[in-house]
């Protein structure tokens, strides 16, 4: 059994098609059944359940895939120790930013670290901060940017503090408090809002906020989306409460400081337990 087999049938597992995994792999897809073939005979179990329009993996397959990825993230670490120890960084570098972090340039950053780095593969996705703060706890995920509510903490993540902004209240212009130079919760509490959905750390800060306050609201609207948030607003629909840096100067929209209002912790987080070489110097580096 070789990596290389190991590679072929985690591309084919995650493809569910011989012909895309042979073009990920960049081989031919003769070579590469012939590999796959192969293992199976040498395990003497089918990996793949396979017809002229499907592939699945069966459930040997699946059980195989998954100690297969283990074992080629474990041979890529390998070789990423290697490389530091001898003073080059390699490997992969994998991040996850929300979609609505303000606290650094991300590709400014991550061009920063290519030049230092060029020999690190880079992969950048966007979600919610829970779901990243779950995958660096798997380990499939090695830093991320989030925004969290201020007390917020995981066991087994490190986090380090990039921004703290507090909440302003956007209104559209024909709102009664638009104009106003500040208000507390208590003057919005009868507004309809929109927020981010529950159990989400965006409308944690402002539950959070309101239950302090002693005050209940009505959140009629919920999305994830920054820019439907923001239309609802400027129809007069709802009023938001969020963080000052991700609202545009528009003459539809207006923003009020909140005395009381929540507070957003922006922070960078990775794994402290053995991090790899990459989300190190990728940390350090910022």
């Amino acid at each position: 059994m070789e990596l290389q087999q190991m590679r072929y049938v985690v591309a084919v597992a995650q493809e569910r098609s011989f012909t895309r995994a042979a073009e990920r792999c960049h081989v031919v897809q003769s070579a590469l059944s012939h590999q796959v073939k192969a293992l199976e005979r040498e395990l003497g179990v089918t990996l793949f359940a396979r017809s002229s329009r499907r592939v699945e993996p069966t459930a040997a397959g699946e059980a195989f895939v998954a100690a297969a990825r283990a074992s080629l993230d474990a041979a890529d670490r390998a070789i990423a120790d290697a490389a530091a120890a001898s003073g080059q960084i390699q490997g992969t570098l994998n991040v996850g930013a929300i979609p609505t972090v303000t606290a650094i340039d991300l590709p400014s950053a991550l061009a920063a670290f290519r030049s230092l780095h060029p020999a690190v593969r880079i992969g950048v996705r966007t979600a919610g901060s829970d779901e990243f703060l779950t995958a660096i706890a798997q380990g499939s995920l090695d830093v991320a940017l989030l925004g969290l509510p201020e007390e917020r903490a995981q066991r087994g993540i490190a986090m380090r503090t990039l921004a703290r902004e507090r909440h302003v209240a956007v209104v559209g212009s024909a709102h009664p408090l638009a104009g106003r130079a500040g208000c507390r919760l208590s003057d919005l509490a009868d507004s309809t809002f929109v927020d981010f959905p529950p159990g989400t750390p965006g409308r944690a800060q402002s539950d959070v906020a309101f239950e302090r306050a002693g005050l209940r609201r009505e959140v009629a609207f919920e999305a994830m989306n920054l820019d439907l948030i923001l239309g609802l607003v400027r129809s007069g629909l709802a009023v938001a409460l969020l963080p000052p840096g991700l609202i545009p100067e528009t003459g539809d929209l207006c923003t009020i400081p909140l005395a009381d209002g929540p507070t957003r912790v922006q922070c960078l987080a990775w794994s402290d337990f053995n991090a790899t070489p990459a989300a190190r110097a990728f940390v350090e580096g910022l």
